[in-house]
């Protein structure tokens, strides 16, 4: 006689993937409204900057936060004159990026961390 096998026990399945648990999904929502705010900052701190459309088009195809991240340069960049104007354009962006990134542009501690 051969043992007759037994069902395996299956956990139930998730049929809401991603859903996560009420704090992970306030998170991701947070995560989100901060990067596109961020996004909005971008765009405004660029809008009437002339020859920067390469860039706010750069700025609309980005995906996650990083990616403006990396295009921080050419904006600071397109960003450079000394008028009024542009002074209050690039403290909005770095204002905008320091909410996303606080720990990126603080200097360097000679302490460790535990």
């Amino acid at each position: 006689m051969t043992p007759q096998a037994r069902p395996a026990q299956v956990a139930p399945r998730d049929f809401t993937p991603g859903a996560g648990l009420p704090g992970d999904r306030s998170a991701r929502l947070a995560a989100r409204q901060a990067f596109v705010s961020l996004k909005q900052s971008c765009l405004q701190a660029l809008q009437a900057e002339p020859g920067a459309e390469w860039l706010r088009v750069q700025v609309r195809a980005a995906e996650e936060p990083v990616d403006l991240w990396l295009l921080r340069a050419p904006m600071f960049a397109a960003l450079g004159g000394m008028d009024l104007d542009h002074r209050h354009r690039r403290q909005l962006l770095r204002r905008s990026l320091d909410s996303v990134f606080p720990d990126l542009d603080s200097p360097n501690s000679d302490f460790a961390v535990f």
